[in-house]
């Protein structure tokens, strides 16, 4: 049909790999390429990352393919430097992740002649049941370990807490936490009239520990309802640099005056973003 999108069903990857060779290439590579390792480009996988979770909050399907592109392009980075050092390949990686996936899915391929349909919480269980399988024989350690120091820290949080909720060191409800937050929101007053850093800095990681509790609890994503709540921020305070005019006028204008405009942009695209 005229004017029908064509989507393209090839999955031949060797084109990045043999591009991603090139650029690292000892005598015709990119200087900058050349001078990456692991740790350089680390920063670099996890704002692509965030980049793809930015596209799909937007809904921009375009944009996701885009910097879906970028995501995978680092996973070929790291699998060619991988390669260089005789570690591993992009191949590797490939037959790693397929055998983990299927591995963690008996209720799918195990169970394909039976044709048994199980419920997501169900799934969820058995999923966890295989990475522990997974961890057998490996030398014992901390039920901590694994959680990735990189990792952003409100989504290490959650993933902490769930490591430890697995031997019943968990409130279980979320009622507790906000006793919790409470306590803790008290413990922060009492820093701030110390006027000492450090016990400011820990008691408010000690709240924001316990909101990434309390959206465990209520199985929100806390690192999704900030980006949430950003994204009001930023359409709100907009529409006060607009309402304002120019930059000038807004630095003489009172914080009252802002707060009023704050107010009428929040009634303005109220639902627009709160219920997306």
């Amino acid at each position: 049909m005229p004017g029908e999108k064509k989507i393209k069903n090839e999955t031949n990857i060797q084109p990045l790999l043999d591009i991603m060779a090139r650029l690292r290439d000892p005598e015709k590579g990119c200087p900058w390429d050349l001078q990456q390792d692991f740790s350089t480009i680390a920063p670099y996988t996890i704002e692509e990352a965030y980049e793809v979770a930015d596209a799909i909050q937007h809904g921009d399907m375009s944009e996701l393919k885009d910097e879906l592109g970028d995501l995978l392009f680092q996973v070929a980075f790291h699998a060619q430097m991988a390669r260089e050092q005789e570690a591993f390949s992009f191949a590797d990686v490939v037959d790693h992740v397929c055998k983990k996936m299927t591995f963690r899915h008996p209720h799918v391929f195990a169970s394909e002649e039976t044709g048994e349909v199980l419920e997501a919480e169900t799934v969820t269980g058995i999923w966890e049941q295989q990475k522990e399988k997974e961890k057998q024989g490996r030398v014992n350690g901390s039920l901590l370990d694994g959680v990735p120091r990189g990792m952003a820290e409100l989504q290490r949080a959650v993933k902490l807490q769930k490591k430890a909720s697995k031997v019943g060191f968990d409130w279980g409800a979320p009622e507790p936490v906000l006793d919790k937050f409470e306590e803790e929101m008290e413990e922060m007053r009492e820093a701030m009239r110390s006027g000492i850093f450090d016990e400011m800095e820990d008691e408010l990681g000690d709240l924001l520990f316990v909101l990434a509790n309390l959206a465990r609890q209520l199985k929100i994503d806390p690192a999704k309802a900030l980006r949430r709540a950003n994204a009001k921020f930023e359409l709100r305070f907009r529409a006060i640099e607009e309402a304002a005019g120019s930059r000038e006028k807004l630095h003489l204008m009172e914080l009252d005056e802002m707060e009023d405009l704050w107010r009428q942009a929040k009634l303005r695209f109220r639902g627009e973003l709160e219920h997306e």
